[in-house]
């Protein structure tokens, strides 16, 4: 029986599959690697272990494969492993895929019925000592910050989490170390129902509340302020429909409007309240704030579908309104007649995945970063990126200089997420490095760039040059060898 990949661009060059699990000791660098960075980078990326049973199968219904590199004293190890999830074991025990389309158990084969089709691919977290791996779709797998081999397929934080997913962007308060979640369809397939989860610094739940959202769609993200949790609702609906023909979870349907729902960090979630708005597609948020009473969230925002890989169900999809910007939402609670919520586009770059300076996460901020596109190259829409958009661009952002600064590494790169690291626990914000995977198609081998957060324009001040080629990965999270030794 021939094990082959399909010959199509969600499969080839940067996006053709990793399958790997290496383990290098010291890895080659360019540059000084700075003596600041002690700790652990992590990041992930989906990653197909066998072909998928669909040749046109979506790129995030791959198995997560973390890649760990490992900063001490000017030296870096980089580790790989696959997330040993539920789905996963199955498959690697059968030797073929066994799961279906995106998010359709009823494309599953027989013998996986009643195991979680969890992917674990799309982002990491570590909190009172414990590293999860998540993905939206269920409930995270506890993996060791060390050897990343998986310690628990289907974490509950024992059994205090009744929900059947859970969010892949829960939010650490810089002051108090709760970890913020929520679950979206936590009640299952096409359920309205989302939980509101409150963790706090030991990894105890502590609050589980349910709201209803106005319809079962897709909420990757969310922010928190010192008083509330935001939550953005696009119509990235759930299509069950479309999914008993054997289609994707998901489809995008301009006909509904975009709601924005504000509801206490406590209490029972009786005190949501929802404020519409035109189509809009977001989904990453840079960060959310207080300002007297007004609540403010900053994201990346389009004025349609940004996936082209999800169908469109009334248009065809269409590149300039995928291209998102960073936009400013505000809402004033102290106006109890409002029912509509107020959009500023901030700057002009067209990016994605946008990131701050995690010790202002909740709080008035003024640096943030994000991965944007040169606006010279042509945009085609593909399987391979969300906007199918050529990402080789890093900017900072200083809202309170409204200047943006760019880093391009050149025209053999495209660049991934970055990650901002601080110099010390006490630097000012946004003092520090910004790392991330960076492309290079010279010699299709990755790389990993850090630079000086307040200087990036200046270019790398290392780059550690890796034997291999990683995919396309979605996020990072940094971990400082202090919280790493307080777990142990």
């Amino acid at each position: 029986m021939s094990l082959e990949f399909p010959k199509n661009p969600g499969f080839m060059g940067f996006n053709a599959p990793f399958r790997m699990n290496i383990d290098l000791h010291d890895a080659e660098h360019e540059g000084d690697i700075p003596t600041e960075l002690n700790g652990h980078f992590y990041r992930i990326q989906p990653d197909f272990i066998y072909p998928p049973r669909f040749a046109n199968d979506v790129p995030f219904n791959g198995d997560g494969n973390v890649t760990l590199f490992s900063f001490n004293n000017g030296h870096v190890d980089v580790k790989t492993h696959h997330v040993e999830t539920q789905r996963y074991k199955a498959q690697a025990s059968a030797r073929k895929a066994l799961f279906g389309t995106y998010r359709n158990p009823r494309t599953d084969m027989d013998e996986v019925k009643g195991l979680s089709g969890g992917t674990a691919n799309t982002n990491l977290v570590f909190h009172a000592g414990k590293l999860f791996a998540l993905k939206e779709d269920s409930p995270p797998v506890q993996i060791d910050p060390y050897t990343l081999k998986s310690i628990d397929d289907y974490y509950t934080f024992g059994g205090k989490m009744t929900a059947k997913t859970f969010t892949a962007h829960p939010k650490i308060d810089p002051q108090t170390g709760e970890m913020i979640g929520i679950a979206y369809e936590a009640k299952g397939e096409a359920s309205k129902d989302v939980a509101l989860y409150t963790i706090d610094k030991n990894g105890e739940v502590i609050r589980e509340a349910w709201i209803e959202v106005p319809y079962a769609g897709m909420i990757h993200d969310f922010a928190i302020t010192e008083t509330h949790i935001a939550i953005l609702c696009v119509p990235m609906a759930v299509n069950v429909e479309q999914m008993e023909q054997g289609g994707v979870h998901f489809a995008w349907d301009s006909s509904l409007p975009s709601y924005f729902g504000v509801v206490s960090r406590h209490g029972d979630g009786s005190d949501i309240r929802w404020y519409e708005g035109p189509e809009k597609c977001a989904t990453h948020v840079m960060n959310g704030f207080n300002d007297g009473s007004k609540i403010i969230v900053d994201m990346d925002m389009a004025t349609g579908n940004q996936f082209p890989f999800f169908p469109s169900l009334h248009e065809q999809f269409d590149l300039e309104r995928a291209s998102g910007r960073l936009t400013r939402i505000t809402i004033d609670l102290a106006d109890k007649d409002a029912t509509t919520y107020q959009t500023e586009v901030m700057y002009p770059q067209i990016g994605v995945l946008p990131r701050t300076d995690e010790r202002y996460w909740s709080r008035p901020y003024n640096v943030g970063f994000m991965p944007c596109m040169d606006p010279t190259k042509p945009r085609s829409a593909s399987m391979a990126g969300n906007v199918g958009m050529t990402i080789n661009t890093w900017v900072r952002f200083d809202h309170d200089k409204g200047s943006a600064q760019t880093y391009f590494p050149g025209e053999n790169y495209t660049l991934q997420e970055c990650q901002f690291v601080p110099k010390s626990a006490d630097a000012p914000e946004g003092c520090g490095f910004l790392m991330g995977v960076a492309n290079n198609f010279d010699t299709m081998l990755s790389e990993l760039h850090i630079l000086d957060a307040e200087n990036i324009a200046a270019g790398p001040v290392a780059k550690v040059k890796l034997p291999v080629r990683l995919r396309q990965g979605v996020h990072g999270h940094w971990v400082d060898q202090q919280q790493l030794d307080s777990a142990k």
